[in-house]
């Protein structure tokens, strides 16, 4: 991967550990970050899993933030703000990019894509010429949409080739079957020269091969699919499914 590595958009990341004020006060306290130094990113696919509270959200974040990204989501050129909720934690992340520069890109968060629905809406309702914004998310407005298939619908149109995107939690809004589905997306986009960085709770998105998974527990680790609780959690509760059953509610 070090070969590669200057060809990809973000190489790592690193706290500067020095400058942080307190590792006791949020979110500095987290797992996650209290025990964060430099990440390295695989530059097709990084995934960071954990339980939540873990703090992978927040580093997801900070990655995007501190690339240019807007807090609540979408492109570079969004800067919609419902509620600053973000952490100050991408004042204190350096991002390591490398030679080359993503042709697009996007981050997306589940739990603010109902506000960055709502900003296309609010912008498209504002535009007096040009083609409307939602045409490059499939030409019909996302709030007309299930959640699943808003989701979905900003995966097919939006994302293309040569991108850079950072996903949390994107199994938040789909069902197993469209969860198999962008799996194929990111497959496609991949070889297309696009990398990703997700966090997730889901072993059908974290099953991706080509890929690097770091497993937040008291400490960052990188783990293979088979090592991580979530496909080891799920595993054992299909394979036993009575079994489990029975201990959960008895």
């Amino acid at each position: 991967m070090e070969l590669n590595s200057l060809r990809q958009y973000i190489r790592y990341i690193e706290l500067d550990r020095s400058k942080v004020p307190s590792f006791s006060r949020y979110p500095f306290n987290l797992p996650a970050v209290k025990n964060l130094d430099k990440l390295l990113l695989h530059p097709k696919v990084t995934f960071i899993v954990g339980e939540n509270g873990s703090g992978k959200s927040t580093i997801l974040e900070s990655i995007a933030v501190a690339y240019g990204f807007n807090a609540e989501g979408g492109t570079k050129n969004f800067s919609f703000s419902f509620k600053a909720t973000h952490s100050e934690l991408n004042n204190y992340v350096k991002v390591v990019k490398g030679i080359k520069k993503p042709r697009t890109g996007f981050f997306l968060r589940a739990e603010s894509f109902y506000n960055f629905a709502s900003n296309i809406d609010d912008l498209d309702s504002e535009m007096s010429f040009g083609p409307p914004l939602i045409d490059s998310y499939g030409g019909r407005s996302l709030h007309e949409q299930s959640h699943g298939e808003s989701f979905f619908a900003v995966f097919l149109n939006r994302f293309s080739g040569e991108g850079l995107y950072i996903l949390d939690e994107p199994e938040a809004a789909l069902s197993p079957s469209r969860q198999m589905s962008m799996l194929t997306r990111i497959h496609e986009l991949v070889r297309k020269g696009s990398q990703f960085i997700i966090a997730t709770h889901s072993p059908v998105i974290m099953a991706y091969p080509d890929a690097m998974i770091y497993q937040i527990n008291d400490e960052i680790e990188q783990v293979s699919y088979e090592e991580t609780e979530h496909y080891q959690v799920m595993r054992t509760f299909l394979n036993n499914t009575q079994k489990m059953l029975n201990l959960l509610l008895e």
